[in-house]
């Protein structure tokens, strides 16, 4: 039972070992990470501009 038990302990840890020298997700996080960085940015920006955006469109709109 015992020698059972150790072959299963070694083959979760191989699995284990195995898992964690993988990357391929890495990069996906990391765009993902990126994207969601500017996206809240730009979303911030257009906040903070709207009242301005909205004159211009109101001068616009008043000129035509």
């Amino acid at each position: 039972m015992s020698d059972a038990f150790t072959k299963l302990v070694i083959q979760a840890q191989t699995a284990y070992a195995g898992l964690k020298e993988r990357e391929e997700g890495q990069t996906l996080v990391e765009y993902a990470l990126i994207l969601a960085l500017v996206s809240i940015g730009t979303i911030a920006a257009l906040i903070a501009l709207t009242g301005k955006i909205n004159s211009v469109f109101t001068t616009v709109t008043n000129a035509l």
